[in-house]
């Protein structure tokens, strides 16, 4: 049976006082399903220390070089070496505002999957796709590279289905078009590798609160969540953990 995850991506939002505080609560009242978080950058050995290893730690980006003249790159190995064994890849708003390639985001996997680092492929359609009924289509080109490169490695990938209309916006798809998605996504990786199907969880992310994560995370193709705004209150994401029990 594949664990519930529930991960928090705090995005460029923090500073060392909230990291001590959404920490501590974490700590303190030890979720029931595994938990990452991705706080910034600068806060990384922070949250490691604080963590104490009940909860997980990641990056919220990395470089697909090794090493190098790369200014204000942070390679794999340096996120390892901070503490950090997560990594998120492929988030939309890298995507948009960075215009990364499907070849990018596989090579950045690599690198992660090379230094023990888990990464969470992030994927979605914007609302433009949508409503042109174009979501299996847009999963499927952003499913291929990393199935191709990778092949029987990506079963060490968490993947999210972030639905680009509903980061940030209020708005949600609701868990029966979660669980259409998913299990669509699941039938790819079954096509390539009936194994990676099994053993790869498969996140939601959009607007996930504690009033919906019930209903969302009870779907069969859906492993838990990644968390946005909701992450930066500790209550509130402590309520979504505990809807992923």
């Amino acid at each position: 049976m594949r664990r519930k995850l529930v991960a928090a991506n705090w995005k460029m939002h923090g500073s060392s006082a909230l990291t001590a505080t959404l920490l501590g609560a974490l700590v303190a009242e030890p979720p029931p399903c595994e938990v990452v978080v991705f706080p910034p950058f600068p806060y990384l050995p922070q949250a490691v220390q604080l963590a104490f290893g009940a909860v997980g730690v990641g990056a919220q980006d990395l470089s697909a070089h090794v090493q190098g003249a790369y200014t204000g790159e942070v390679s794999a190995a340096m996120l390892h070496d901070v503490g950090a064994r997560w990594v998120l890849v492929g988030h939309s708003e890298r995507r948009q505002y960075h215009h990364e390639s499907e070849v990018l985001i596989a090579a950045k996997l690599q690198r992660a999957l090379e230094n023990a680092l888990t990464p969470v492929l992030c994927v979605g359609e914007t609302l433009d796709e949508h409503e042109r009924g174009n979501t299996e289509r847009v999963i499927a080109s952003q499913l291929q590279t990393p199935l191709q490169v990778l092949g029987s490695r990506l079963a060490g990938v968490v993947i999210a289905y972030e639905p680009i209309w509903a980061i940030g916006t209020g708005r949600t798809a609701s868990a029966a078009q979660v669980q259409a998605v998913h299990a669509f996504m699941r039938s790819q990786l079954a096509a390539h590798d009936a194994k990676l199907s099994r053993l790869i969880r498969l996140l939601y992310g959009g607007s996930v609160k504690a009033a919906n994560a019930p209903e969302l995370f009870a779907q069969p193709d859906v492993d838990g969540g990644l968390v946005g705004g909701a992450s930066l209150l500790a209550e509130e994401f402590l309520a979504i953990c505990v809807a992923a029990r």
